[in-house]
């Protein structure tokens, strides 16, 4: 795969690079709690309404009402930084946002048929998903 910046669709987002390269400043900002600009941004860049709404156990209408937070509360944002982070990697691993969101919506024989997407909604599902996602990178399997 090429070689881009882990972080090039992110940079969108604001949440400064170090929060995904240093695990005590993801911890840092899971406890101080992200903003609902921030979700708002994410929603807006990734898409994927329907996997926000199930991470904040929200409904598709109520949604909005989080980007005018001043602060998720730390379960909230460890979830949506999580999932900011998966879809870092796949772009990383893919190369563009758009082929990481291709590959997110395809249905993968090796998750058994699921899409990724589908998986994100739980802690472990987005450990599957990045665990495939590393295999991909280093070529064990597509």
């Amino acid at each position: 795969m090429s070689q881009v910046s882990p972080i090039s669709a992110v940079q969108d987002i604001d949440i400064p690079s170090s929060v995904f390269n240093d695990q005590s400043e993801y911890i840092r900002f899971t406890r101080k709690g992200l903003s609902g600009e921030v979700l708002k941004q994410a929603v807006t860049l990734y898409g994927h309404r329907q996997l926000f709404t199930k991470l904040l156990d929200t409904s598709s209408t109520n949604l909005s009402r989080f980007y005018k937070r001043k602060a998720l509360d730390e379960g909230q944002s460890e979830k949506i930084l999580d999932t900011i982070n998966l879809f870092i990697t796949a772009e990383k691993v893919f190369g563009s946002i758009d082929l990481a969101n291709e590959w997110m919506n395809s249905f993968i024989p090796a998750l058994g048929n699921e899409r990724p997407i589908d998986l994100c909604d739980t802690f472990k599902g987005r450990e599957i998903v990045s665990h495939a996602l590393r295999k991909i990178e280093f070529g064990e399997f597509a």
